[in-house]
């Protein structure tokens, strides 16, 4: 049976993200930071660590320079390991001047270097989702059942089955079918599974193992096949043994601005879904030196507080502070997601509004990106769901009022939906 030496991991970090901006404006999607001092590209590398796969490869395009500075940063092997995480960036070649196109155009375009690894097997993560699995168990499951594709799938209840790819899997663990987000009734059916009444279905969650003759095969021989998803993978299951490896833990993808608030706010609860903390699998970010946060006289509840903070008679509620948040005296927040700041203000520098939340603001349902200042007595409100809006220093998603990176908010704003007449 091959090792996991032998299993290279391939992380898809392009994408422009735009169902996540302005998060995604100077940064790509893996490179959002999640639950006060993570990014989502720790959540696959992490996986791969403790799994035991140590030979990591991240492709990355779009705004790709803060994900290339932490990567660098964090991830680096000793001397007497073998294991190396290595940034695989789009670039113009003899071969191609276009960018990626897609998942499995990108991994196309590195099939070079890919090759040059000598792996047996490559495994295809994607850099946006939030879950904690074991690889290995996938992989020997993937060669115990001598497949050229394993895919990682989870239960999926009716009402999320128009959503996601759903996929057909006899008894045994073949894939025999696939559809992409069926609407009606009569599309789903025959994709049913599983005698679960409440999840019958299957559905696909953007985790592929290969063996790289077959990847190779379909990289060489359908150039027109974009993305993993909607192209390679139909395809395969007419022609290879494509089998589906059963995950039932918690798994969410952070693609719009939505899911990226609730998932977040999630974290903040005792019972929360994802343990950061977990001893044996723990998520894994850039070491940095920081002192312990500084709490004076204030009231948090259901609180997740990353270190380097400062909060100064405050009350906050059911939210996510951020590494080096500054929070000063008579502010309250509830339901919100700071990420904190880069940096620390400089002595003796003055600004005429301090980096963090200034005196005296009042905040509900807010995403405040790094480095954002808020004047005093700032208020800011919630829109109703489904809300939209674009102004100027802030923008509304899905109701979720969101401060850019770096953006100041001069004091006395205030951020609310219109009164009813």
């Amino acid at each position: 049976m091959p090792e996991l030496d032998d299993i290279l991991a391939v992380v898809l970090g392009g994408g422009r993200g735009t169902r996540l901006f302005p998060l995604t404006v100077m940064r790509s999607k893996p490179a959002v930071p999640i639950a006060g001092k993570y990014r989502l590209i720790d959540i696959p590398i992490s996986n791969c660590i403790n799994s035991g796969i140590y030979r990591i490869a991240v492709l990355t395009q779009f705004n790709s320079v803060s994900l290339h500075r932490h990567i660098t940063r964090t991830y680096q092997f000793d001397d007497f390991h073998s294991g190396w995480v290595q940034i695989l960036a789009a670039e113009q070649t003899l071969e191609s001047e276009n960018w990626y196109q897609g998942t499995a155009d990108a991994v196309r375009k590195q099939m070079f270097e890919i090759r040059a690894t000598d792996a047996k097997d490559v495994l295809i993560l994607a850099g946006d989702h939030l879950y904690r699995m074991d690889y290995a168990a996938m992989a020997k499951y993937h060669w115990e059942h001598r497949a050229d594709i394993t895919v990682a799938v989870q239960p999926v209840a009716r009402q999320d089955a128009s959503r996601l790819g759903l996929l057909k899997v006899e008894e045994g663990g073949r894939i025999t079918d696939f559809v992409e987000k069926p609407r009606t009734r009569a599309e789903q059916a025959p994709f049913i599974s599983r005698a679960d009444k409440e999840r019958p279905f299957l559905g696909s969650m953007g985790i592929y193992l290969f063996k790289t003759e077959v990847l190779m095969h379909f990289m060489t021989n359908h150039p027109d096949f974009n993305d993993f998803g909607p192209d390679v993978i139909p395809a395969a299951i007419k022609t290879h043994a494509v089998y589906g490896y059963d995950f039932d833990g918690y798994w969410q993808d952070i693609g719009t601005i939505r899911s990226f608030y609730d998932t977040n706010l999630r974290m903040t609860k005792s019972d929360a879904p994802f343990n950061f903390h977990d001893p044996r699998q723990p998520i894994y970010t850039n070491s940095r030196v920081l002192p312990g946060s500084i709490v004076e006289d204030s009231r948090l509840k259901d609180v997740m507080l990353a270190e380097g903070c400062r909060i100064q008679k405050a009350e906050i509620t059911h939210s996510v502070v951020g590494v080096r948040s500054q929070i000063r005296e008579g502010s309250r927040i509830k339901n919100c997601i700071m990420m904190g700041s880069d940096y620390y203000e400089q002595p003796g520098k003055s600004n005429e509004i301090p980096l963090g939340v200034g005196p005296r603001c009042d905040l509900d349902g807010v995403i405040l990106d790094k480095n954002v200042r808020l004047g005093k007595g700032v208020i800011i409100r919630p829109f109703p769901r489904g809300t939209d809006q674009d102004a100027d220093g802030w923008v509304v998603r899905d109701g979720i009022v969101v401060i850019p990176k770096d953006v100041q908010i001069p004091p006395g704003t205030r951020i609310e939906p219109p009164k009813k007449k």
